[in-house]
């Protein structure tokens, strides 16, 4: 008879020295300290938007998740990796970029990028498995670019309000939506700014990943939880512009301002997580797993067993951990080293001078809203509404930044235009005949209302149609010239009933000639 032993050999345990921790620990600091402007506004856009107020708990969280994993960290071997020091020279090349332009968003991504190589080139690509999801969670505190924020938002906030509305005409309520705007009779309702994002996206696709991750099913049922987080948000915003809706008709406008407002959103915000958690529940026992509720997270606590020094092995230190650690101490140095640079603001002509008589058509100057001025962050603009004897109508609309900056950016009309009841019914890119211009030719429609629209960038000589290249050319510009400003024009004609779009086009062209060389002067090149 043969006796197996069924003594499985323990596992070698590894311990990392203080030296190694403390030289790491330098080395982060340090690529904190080279990004201290970025980190500052990073802050700031923890503690303004809304959307991002998720952002100063991430590295706790992420602490947190690496702590809960230490026993299987002790027990895997790191082995180093030189893909950690190629990860260190392209967040090096994305720093020094970031620096000399003065891109915060991107110097917030190259520091996350080069502490994840630093951290990859002494761990190795085994072990990296480990670290993975806490540099998960440490990307989702960053906040995305503006105009990438408002393409995300902009279709879900008009879906947002439409159902609100909904369910308040089923409470018996006559209301009339326009874009983001309720019209109640006696008050209206602006949901949010016009081209502003949800406020619960974010934190709650957060938590989403979050209770994704710890949830113990199938990896079908997790993505289900993290991805219902969209559809949760919609929903709840919509229940919250209904309610409070229903309470501004019952008990007035202060309803919808102040200390109950904020209020509102809280709850509805915990009212969306409890959703999750059902909905996460309710997947639990599809399919019938025998897991106990309370089993059902594996939010697991780890067992602090102290052990003599002797039972661990102490890790070396890999030869690609030394090299992504030089190469990151002369990436921090040259970043620092980069002279601070100041955008060039060119002097103009202050644009409320811009000429009231064009071709044929008399103008008079209009006004934007202070909230609409203060919500854009413009530096100058000109609002102008024309008529010609014939009664054609042109609406010229020019906004100027100085400086495109720091979530300042110029905001595309196929964003905003939505969000003031509009739709877009087709789209083009054109050059109007005797025009230098190449533009954006879009059709909108609001009910029996048509419009034809003529929009641009006029970017430091450019006339450019797409958003993108207009952020690439923005990052080119600061990298190389230091400008960055930057203007958007708009020619809006109303479409008479029957008119073609041919026939409005024709007169856009006119008016879109007539003005270009006043364009061309008070907007710099």
């Amino acid at each position: 008879m043969t006796i197996e032993n069924t003594d499985a050999p323990s596992p070698t345990l590894w311990r990392t020295n203080t030296l190694v921790l403390t030289v790491f620990s330098a080395l982060i600091l340090f690529v904190l300290f080279t990004n201290w402007k970025a980190i500052g506004w990073l802050w700031a856009s923890w503690t303004e938007l809304p959307e991002f107020s998720h952002g100063p708990v991430m590295p706790f969280i992420a602490a947190f998740l690496i702590w809960q994993r230490r026993n299987q960290i002790e027990q895997t071997p790191f082995e180093g990796s030189y893909l950690g020091v190629l990860t260190v020279v392209i967040g090096g090349i994305a720093l020094i970029a970031g620096s000399a332009g003065a891109v915060y968003t991107l110097q917030q991504y190259a520091m996350l990028t080069l502490i994840f190589g630093l951290v990859l080139a002494y761990v190795g690509s085994l072990a990296m498995r480990e670290f993975l999801m806490p540099f998960v969670v440490l990307a989702l505190m960053i906040p995305q670019p503006e105009f990438i924020l408002n393409q995300m938002s902009a279709k879900l906030q008009l879906l947002s309000s439409g159902i609100g509305v909904s369910l308040i005409r089923v409470a018996g309520i006559s209301v009339f939506l326009e874009g983001n705007v309720i019209d109640l009779g006696n008050y209206r309702l602006q949901v949010v700014d016009a081209c502003a994002g949800l406020r619960y996206l974010f934190p709650l696709m957060t938590l989403g990943l979050l209770v994704a991750y710890f949830f113990q099913a199938s990896i079908w049922k997790r993505w289900l939880v993290f991805f219902a987080s969209i559809p949760i948000t919609i929903l709840m915003n919509s229940v919250r512009i209904a309610t409070v809706g229903l309470m501004v008709d019952r008990w007035g406008i202060g309803m919808a301002e102040g200390f109950i407002h904020d209020f509102q959103g809280w709850v509805v915000f915990m009212l969306s997580a409890v959703i999750l958690l059902c909905i996460a529940a309710c997947l639990h026992l599809l399919g019938g797993t025998g897991i106990p509720w309370r089993d059902v997270f594996g939010v697991d606590i780890p067992v602090v067993v102290r052990r003599p020094k002797e039972a661990y092995t102490t890790r070396g230190i890999p030869r690609s951990a030394w090299v992504a650690g030089a190469v990151l101490c002369v990436v921090c140095v040259g970043a620092i080293t980069i002279p601070e640079r100041q955008s060039v603001i060119p002097r103009h002509a202050p644009f409320a001078s811009f000429p009231l008589k064009i071709g044929r058509w008399q103008g008079a100057s209009q006004m934007l809203g202070e909230e609409v001025v203060a919500a854009s962050a413009l530096d100058d603009y000109f609002f102008g509404a024309y008529q010609s004897a014939k009664g054609e109508l042109i609406s010229l609309y020019v906004s100027y930044y100085d400086s495109q900056r720091d979530r300042r950016v110029v905001h595309s009309p196929a964003v905003c235009l939505p969000g003031s009841g509009w739709h877009i019914v087709a789209s083009d890119v054109v050059q109007p005949k005797g025009t230098v211009f190449v533009v954006n030719r879009i059709v909108i429609a609001n009910g029996d209302s048509k419009a034809l629209v003529y929009y641009w960038f006029d970017q430091r000589g450019r006339f450019v149609t797409n958003e993108w290249m207009v952020k690439w050319y923005l990052f080119r510009d600061a990298l190389l010239t230091r400008k960055t400003y930057g203007a958007m024009v708009r020619i809006l004609t109303p479409l008479a009933p029957r008119e073609t779009t041919e026939h409005a086009a024709i007169r856009l062209d006119a008016f879109a000639a007539a003005a270009q060389p006043d364009l061309l002067s008070i907007i710099p090149r």
